[in-house]
């Protein structure tokens, strides 16, 4: 009797399970289909279950098999900070679309450099994170290019800047120059994700959060990533899957504005994209547009150091009038070539405190109870930021007791005209107290003079005295 039952249970249990069986043949997305049948409550029993939103929980799920679907070498995987990411380029389908556009003409660029370097393709999706694949993009801080080069970076990685050229705008250079660092990058760290957050914070900060991790597991290490960085992986994941389902979001690709089937040349000698685009009879913003990293619009060739110009490929061309610009058109240019200069906004702070510390006075101040860097900077008319490359801080955080150096520039000390006096601050002085010191002089008239927002003073300032 008994193994009769158990027969029968077995029989049960198996026409049961085989539906279940059957459906993981079905593709992905027509699991969103079979919602009801999955979540639907047969207990009888009245109190409701306690479980999320059906929909929300096989949405996930659904992202989850998509991403785990288009993952090659490099992991992608599906959790919470993804999840924010992909719900926020959801939105943006606008943006999307002249993304999805764009790519017709980048990616094959991109795909090329990182071959070559044997660097895993889902990289080339982060000029979209980085620049919005616009090659002129510049960041706050001087990043700059599609793949956001700051300028030492793109040196260190033989990229040319000068007068006339900024390769970190050029897609072809700029693209394998990121190949090569990814390809150090990876050689060092071991890890793709962990790579990839070392394109956007450097090596040397994923080094440190590693030894404080004690991992080489990206998500172990994120808690000790800086801010930024902590949210960019999860963003470039976002992007790839949001670049390979933007259908299922209703997303559809834009025209894209460049010329898609192309040619290049290289040329020894100066040529100018205006007359170029000329010759081809097209609009010279599409030209510059193929060609964005020449700033004058002049392509810099020479002998020693040929230059790359893209061109479209048309129908009908006039090779004659396009060989007369390549090769025996002169142009009134002075042709000198002036290395470039760092646009680091970080290390033109540090060179602007160093002329500071070289020239002006340097006085000590000890922060206070309840004083903060804002307020500070206020007490000597200075900036903040310039406290900050002074001392070092790496944020805003003071304490108190701690000494401060601040620069007071020289002028403030320097000899007045002949309508005033100086005066050195002393310990305890009050400007109504020195104002008493000499004859027709007020506290307003000393504020005035020294353009004071307050009355607070410091020991060591000189302060400017009206004759009256």
């Amino acid at each position: 009797m008994i193994k009769k039952l158990l027969l029968i249970f077995i029989c049960i249990s198996t026409t049961c399970c085989f539906p279940s069986f059957a459906q993981q043949n079905k593709k992905i997305d027509s699991l969103i289909n079979n919602l009801n049948n999955v979540f639907i409550n047969k207990d009888t029993v009245t109190v409701p279950a306690l479980v999320e939103n059906p929909l929300m929980l096989s949405q996930n799920y659904l992202y989850k098999l998509r991403l785990d679907s288009i993952s090659k070498t490099i992991p992608l995987p599906y959790n919470e900070y993804v999840q924010h990411y992909i719900d926020i380029y959801a939105k943006r389908k606008d943006m999307i679309g002249q993304m999805l556009g764009l790519s017709n003409y980048y990616f094959p660029i991109f795909e090329k450099a990182l071959k070559e370097y044997n660097i895993p393709q889902e990289i080339k999706y982060l000029p979209i994170i980085e620049s919005s694949m616009n090659p002129h993009a510049v960041s706050r801080v001087g990043a700059t290019g599609l793949w956001q080069f700051m300028f030492g970076t793109g040196k260190a990685y033989g990229l040319q800047m000068d007068n006339f050229v900024d390769e970190r705008k050029d897609p072809i250079q700029a693209s394998y120059a990121a190949a090569a660092y990814f390809r150090d990058a990876y050689a060092k760290l071991g890890d793709w994700l962990l790579a990839i957050a070392a394109y956007n914070c450097g090596m040397g900060n994923v080094t440190r959060a590693v030894d404080k991790a004690g991992s080489r597991d990206f998500w172990v290490v994120r808690q000790y990533l800086p801010l930024e960085t902590r949210n960019y992986v999860p963003a470039l994941i976002a992007a790839i899957y949001i670049m390979n389902y933007s259908g299922k979001h209703q997303i559809s690709a834009q025209a894209c504005n460049l010329y898609l089937k192309t040619d290049t040349v290289q040329v020894n000698r100066f040529v100018s994209l205006p007359l170029l685009a000329k010759a081809l009879n097209i609009d010279e913003v599409s030209l510059c547009a193929l060609n964005p990293s020449y700033k004058k619009k002049i392509v810099n060739g020479s002998a020693d150091l040929p230059k790359r110009i893209v061109m479209p490929k048309l129908k009908n061309m006039d090779f004659a009038s396009i060989y007369e610009v390549l090769n025996h058109t002169d142009l009134d240019v002075d042709m000198q070539i002036v290395a470039a200069g760092t646009d680091d906004v970080r290390d033109l702070r540090k060179k602007k405190g160093l002329v500071a510390a070289a020239s002006n006075k340097t006085l000590y101040h000890k922060v206070k109870a309840g004083q903060n860097l804002t307020q500070v900077a206020n007490l000597y008319h200075v900036e903040v930021q310039d406290l900050k490359v002074w001392n070092n801080l790496k944020n805003f955080n003071i304490v108190p007791g701690q000494k401060l150096k601040v620069y007071i520039k020289t002028k403030m000390a320097s000899k007045p005209s002949a309508d005033y006096l100086t005066y050195l601050v002393k310990a305890g002085d009050t400007i109504s107290n020195i104002a008493d010191k000499f004859e027709g002089v007020t506290v307003q008239t000393i504020k005035r003079d020294n353009n004071l927002e307050n009355s607070n003073l410091q020991p060591g300032m000189v302060l400017k005295i009206s004759k009256g």
